[in-house]
C-alpha cells in the first residue's frame, strides 16, 4: 500500500514520484534534462573537504554538478533502486560518490557527518515531514547547513508551475524547519523554492 504524503490528501503513483520500471527510468530521464540546478550548486555552497548527502537525488543530475567541485564526499539516498542504477553509472570509478537505497526519515548513515544535507523536488512526497527534518538535523554536523528545494521561483517553467506549493504548505515547511534548525531562510531562485537553515 502506497503511504500519503504530508502535503497531500492521496498517495502519489506517478512514475516522477515513485520511479520504477521502464516508466520511472524514462521519468529519470527526463527529470535529468529538465531540472536546472546550477543556481542551487551556490546556494548549497559546499567547501573543500564537505561531506554533502543528498536526500532523493533521483537521477543524479546535482551529485554530477557537486563531484565537480571540491567536497571531500558526495553521498545520496533515494527509496528507488532504479534512480541509484541510473544515478550510479557515471560515478563508478568515483571514490567520493556513495549512492544508497535510503529515505528522509530513514538515512542510513551515522551522527553528525555531513556538512551539507540537500534535498531537490522531493519534500512535499514524504509521508512526514517532521520525522524527515528530525533524521536531518541528527546526520548535520553543528555549524551545518540544510537545503530544502521544491518546485517554484520567480521564473518556473510550465510544468513547475502546475507543481508549486500554495503558501500554506511552503509555511508549514518554514516553520517545521524552525523547529530543528536555526537562520531559516527562504529564496526564490528561478524555478525553485529553497528554504535554508542551520544545525546548532
Amino acid at each position: 500500500m502506497e503511504s500519503t504524503p504530508w502535503a497531500f490528501d492521496r498517495p502519489i503513483t506517478s512514475p516522477f514520484a515513485q520511479p520504477r520500471g521502464l516508466a520511472g527510468r524514462l521519468a529519470g530521464l527526463f527529470m535529468l534534462l529538465t531540472n536546472e540546478q546550477r543556481e542551487l550548486v551556490a546556494l548549497i555552497d559546499a567547501g573543500e573537504g564537505d561531506h554533502v548527502l543528498e536526500v532523493g537525488y533521483g537521477p543524479g543530475g546535482l551529485v554530477r554538478m557537486l563531484a565537480k567541485g571540491p567536497s571531500a564526499c558526495i553521498c545520496g539516498v533515494d527509496p528507488s533502486p532504479d534512480m541509484r542504477d541510473l544515478a550510479g553509472r557515471r560515478h563508478r570509478a568515483d571514490r567520493r560518490v556513495d549512492l544508497r537505497i535510503g529515505a528522509a526519515d530513514a538515512i542510513g548513515f551515522g551522527d553528525g557527518v555531513f556538512h551539507r544535507v540537500v534535498s531537490v523536488n522531493n519534500v512535499a512526497l514524504w509521508p512526514d515531514l517532521g520525522a524527515g527534518l528530525k533524521e536531518f538535523r541528527r546526520v548535520l554536523r553543528p555549524g551545518g547547513r540544510v537545503v530544502i528545494a521544491w518546485h517554484g521561483g520567480s521564473a518556473p517553467g510550465r510544468i513547475a508551475r502546475k507543481l508549486t506549493l500554495p503558501e500554506d504548505k511552503l509555511a508549514m515547511i518554514a516553520a517545521a524547519l524552525g523547529e530543528h534548525f536555526a537562520d531559516v531562510t527562504r529564496h526564490e531562485l528561478t524555478t525553485l523554492t529553497v528554504f535554508t537553515g542551520m544545525s546548532v
